[in-house]
Formats: C-alpha cells, structure tokens, sequence
C-alpha cells in the first residue's frame, strides 16, 4: 500500500552530499538511484548545486533523502562548501579507471572534514567499475577499500551507473550508519517542507522508491 501524503510528510529527512571531482561519475550515480536511468552521452559537468529527493527505508524505517549533488570544478567550490551544513552524510566519489581522480580523494576528505558536522558519515565509492572488463581500471580495488579504512570511513564499494550494479549500496549502508548515531539525527526534519534551504532556487526532480 502506497503511504499517504501525511505519512510521507512525517518522514525524518536526511542530508546526504555527494562530492568528488569533476567527471568522477556523481551525476550518473544520482540519476540511476533516483530515476534508474543512465546518459551514455552525457557529459556535462553539474553547475553548482543539483538536488533530488528519494524515500528509502532502512530497519523497518522510513526516510526522505535529500541528495545534493555538488559540482567538482574548483571555481564552485566556495558555493558547495555552504551546503555542508546540516549534512548527515558526505559520499566522496571518484572514477576507478582515473588514477588522478583517485589521488585527489585526500583533499576531499579534508574539505568534508573542515565543513561537515564531526558526526556526518563518510563513505567512499569508486564509479564506472563496468570498464574493468575493457581492461580500463586504474584504482584496484584494495587501493580504494584501503583508503577508505584508513580515513575511518564508515564504508566501501565500487559500483557502476551504466550497469546498476551496487547502485544502491552506498545510500542504504550510508543511511544505515546514519540512523545508529541518534544524536546525528536528532535534528531531522519531520519533513521536506522543514529542511533550510530554498528549493525554488535549485534544479528540483523529487523521486521516491
């Protein structure tokens, strides 16, 4: 039975950011757990901000998930770094077959860590795993699993956006960390309408399981 309009409008609402280089995949990532749909042609670099909505229910419970796509150029950095504020979880992305995008996970671990909230989950995930079957993997993947254990990331995976495999992994295990910490979610909105920022200024697709 689909929930109700008020029922959809208690869930607790949960921040999560993506962000990572340009070209590291975080677009494609967003459009195939949303809308379960993938560009191949598509190589437009995200202006700013992107943002969707997604319910998702993690141990018997549901939530309404606040997905901000941030743009990588470095001339928007200084509009992204506002945007971690109130964030509950920060997934940095980088592209498996890019040894450059890899090596510059450091210096996004470092922002995440100067702008996010101490408690906000990390999690680190590799994109475009479906060209290491052409031979095109840069990164393995013990390289990548070993980073992110070594930064206290709360998680791993390499998923592909072109194939759907472990699309929607990172979001489930992130807000599966999320909803352990009770006082990283004690502020949640108890609804969409509630969250501090202006929707009307953003590229809004709101979309639901």
């Amino acid at each position: 039975m689909a929930p109700t309009s008020a029922s959809e409008d208690s869930l607790p609402v949960l921040k999560i950011l993506l962000i990572g280089p340009s070209g590291a995949g975080k677009s494609a990532l967003l459009l195939r757990y949303c809308e379960d749909q993938f560009d191949p042609e598509s190589t437009t670099a995200t202006i700013g901000i992107d943002f969707k909505m997604k319910k998702l229910a993690v141990r018997g419970k549901g939530y309404r998930l606040n997905i901000f796509d941030t743009a990588g150029q470095e001339r928007f950095r200084t509009l992204s770094t506002s945007y971690y504020r109130g964030a509950h979880g920060v997934i940095l992305v980088y592209d498996i077959s890019n040894k450059k995008s890899f090596a510059s996970m450091e210096k996004w671990v470092d922002e995440a860590r100067l702008n996010a909230n101490p408690e906000a989950v990390l999690y680190f995930v590799g994109t475009k795993l479906d060209k290491v079957a052409a031979g095109g993997r840069a990164v393995s993947f013990e390289e990548g699993k070993a980073f992110a254990e070594a930064q206290g990331a709360a998680g791993f995976c390499e998923v592909s956006s072109k194939t759907r495999e472990n699309v929607k992994r990172p979001f489930v295990e992130v807000v599966d960390q999320i909803v352990q910490k009770p006082q990283l979610i004690a502020g949640a909105a108890p609804s969409a309408k509630a969250v501090n920022f202006d929707m009307g200024s953003l590229p809004s697709n709101p979309c639901s399981c």
